[in-house]
């Protein structure tokens, strides 16, 4: 796959951070007006990279024009360096439940206990509970209040509508450090799973000092039954052997692209099956019910500091209800599909789906990332 075929439109224009692997191990790239370098030797991790004072300044080994770099992938025996996911030391946060359509399908997983037969009669018996528009509800706010004591009055209440309308946002930990896969790469749904899905999302990169710096687009996988049976199996789950993608690259802010495009931004997913199942979808974070820059700081602050960085999976208003196979069992993953999220401004996050046992082990964590530099020879004072 051509790198070029999965960056932004306007790609020429912006300042992009990323990882390859060219046989030896990562190598941090930036692609800037039109080629690439390899900054590796100066900054040989991306949190490190993303702590300088001007990212773009850094030195590093020209590779040529972008349009010449071919990268492989899981689908298809073609050679070149592995695009990775382009964050290294950063922790790997998301927020859910952030948008209104998201808030429901969660309530709806919960009430149904993971089973997906009896979705589309709840789906209905909420939709009229609340009525109105509950995108119009500021979480946290009097309105809130009054919406939250009415349903408590009906009896439907639920965790999920705490953290969607409630004063405090829902943040965990989707993967470990390193654990991330990148495009190309097969994401995991675990094989015991019945009931799962893709949320394609933006997700922001923040360094230690709880700036946003930059975005990206994700995968946040996740299961819908497990989830549905218990909030309390939330690490299973999201949290799973390749369930975290992130990609292309990472397009640093500057006056051509902003927070505020971000809070704009549309996303896109395709699904296309073996079966020849089509699915599409979109997200628009204009949608959003909290607002970036607050879910930044509900999660880096007084209370929590990452040294390293962080990225925060932003949430998705997209919740797939289409059939796939039996009527009234909604969408859920097989094995092979192939899952493409985009936006113009970010590019392009292709993965295939495998079941987690089956996808490539998660084998290079921090230790080996640091025996690796070293050997190299690129841990001399270097970031």
């Amino acid at each position: 796959m051509r790198l070029v075929d999965f960056l932004a439109e306007d790609w020429r224009s912006g300042l992009f951070v990323g990882r390859i692997d060219r046989g030896d191990g990562p190598c941090v790239i930036l692609v800037q007006d039109g080629r690439v370098r390899d900054v590796t030797g100066t900054s040989p991790t991306v949190a490190g990279l993303l702590a300088q004072p001007d990212p773009g300044a850094v030195e590093g080994v020209d590779l040529g024009p972008a349009e010449l770099l071919v990268c492989r992938d899981a689908w298809s025996a073609g050679d070149g360096p592995a695009l990775l996911a382009p964050i290294d030391l950063q922790c790997v946060k998301a927020a859910g439940v952030t948008f209104a359509v998201s808030t429901m399908e969660r309530v709806i997983e919960e009430r149904a206990r993971g089973d997906a037969s009896v979705a589309e009669a709840i789906r209905a018996r909420l939709g009229e509970a609340i009525g109105g528009d509950m995108r119009a509800v500021v979480p946290g706010s009097p309105q809130a209040a009054e919406l939250k004591a009415a349903l408590i009055a009906d009896g439907l209440w639920s965790q999920y509508l705490e953290v969607a309308i409630g004063p405090d946002a829902e943040v965990f930990t989707k993967a470990p450090v390193l654990a991330a896969v990148g495009p190309g790469a097969e994401i995991g749904v675990r094989g015991d799973s019945s009931w799962n899905n893709p949320e394609p999302e933006v997700v922001l990169v923040v360094d230690p000092a709880g700036r946003a710096v930059g975005a990206t687009l994700g995968n946040d996988v996740n299961l819908r039954d497990f989830e549905g049976r218990s909030a309390l199996l939330l690490g299973k789950a999201k949290d799973n052997n390749a369930s975290a993608a992130l990609g292309p690259l990472v397009r640093l802010f500057d006056d051509g692209f902003t927070l505020d495009d971000v809070r704009q931004a549309d996303v896109r997913l395709e699904v296309e099956g073996e079966d020849g199942f089509r699915l599409e979808g979109r997200s628009s974070m204009s949608q959003i019910s909290r607002d970036p820059a607050t879910l930044v700081a509900q999660t880096i602050n007084l209370n929590h500091q990452y040294p390293d960085g962080l990225v925060i999976y932003l949430g998705t208003m997209f919740a797939p209800v289409e059939d796939r196979d039996t009527p009234g069992q909604g969408f859920t993953h097989k094995v092979g599909d192939r899952v493409r999220v985009s936006s113009p401004r970010l590019g392009v996050l292709e993965n295939r789906v495998a079941t987690c046992d089956q996808a490539p082990p998660w084998t290079f964590g921090v230790g080996a990332l640091m025996q690796n530099l070293a050997a190299r020879g690129l841990l001399g004072g270097a970031t």
